[in-house]
């Protein structure tokens, strides 16, 4: 990929968020990458001096799953915007906090198996051994950090993220050894998604939302029907501070 003035943020959306019509209103026609097209439809908006991009990374209305979605094909074309920064959106279940918290992860353990997980799978390209000691970017998460303590929702500025293959979720007994791993979230979309960014120097952090106990962690059933409400309920209180976290981001220095 040749050079490319990277200074704009990119926003990835999970599980119920699949568009941002009031920040991003602007489709961006189809980017053909070496990985093939992207996921979903980006969109995207001017904001002062620099853009803002959204990708939905399970499609729209959620129609690809985890273990499906076109990691590369997704980074790739943000990269060929010019996106320096990411923040990824992710819903995750909590083995120690309640739904209805919000974590920004420090640390990943990868247990997906099959993914197209790197860019340098070919023969003929030198092979790129990224350091990635510190998957997320910790000058991010400061920033993000900073600016949701101002506001009323739940938010713990740490944790690690155990990223399964899905799209089942967890036994109890495999969320047991989560969490002697040390996991203290668990979801299906973190990596390679992570380690991509990495690979493009790109800048990337996460926001995650927990929408239910782990398995085992509660006596109640999940239900979709109870992940659907927590969702949009944190959702809502997520999107009055959306300007001040573009804003914020935006103008973090690396």
């Amino acid at each position: 990929m040749s050079p490319v003035n990277s200074h704009h943020l990119a926003i990835i959306g999970g599980s119920g968020c699949y568009g941002f019509p009031e920040l991003c209103p602007h489709s961006v026609a189809a980017i053909n990458t070496p990985y093939g097209v992207a996921t979903g439809i980006i969109a995207s908006a001017e904001h002062g001096a620099r853009r803002v991009y959204f990708l939905p990374r399970h499609g729209q209305g959620h129609t690809v799953a985890p273990h499906k979605i076109n990691y590369r094909a997704n980074i790739w074309a943000l990269k060929s915007l010019g996106v320096g920064k990411i923040l990824a959106l992710n819903a995750v279940g909590s083995i120690h906090s309640p739904p209805g918290t919000w974590f920004l992860p420090n640390q990943i353990i990868d247990y997906t198996y099959g993914r197209e997980h790197t860019f340098y799978d070919d023969f003929n390209q030198k092979i790129n051994h990224i350091e990635f000691t510190e998957p997320l970017n910790i000058h991010l998460i400061n920033t993000l950090s900073q600016v949701l303590d101002a506001t009323s929702l739940n938010v713990i500025a740490a944790g690690v993220y155990g990223c399964t293959q899905g799209p089942r979720l967890e036994t109890a007994a495999e969320i047991q050894r989560l969490e002697r791993d040390g996991c203290t979230m668990v979801g299906m979309t973190l990596m390679p998604e992570a380690a991509l960014a990495a690979e493009l120097s790109m800048a990337y952090v996460s926001l995650c939302l927990s929408v239910n106990w782990a398995a085992g962690k509660s006596t109640a059933p999940i239900t979709f029907d109870a992940i659907a409400a927590c969702l949009a309920q944190e959702h809502s209180r997520l999107s009055q501070h959306w300007n001040a976290i573009i804003s914020a981001l935006h103008e973090a220095a690396l």
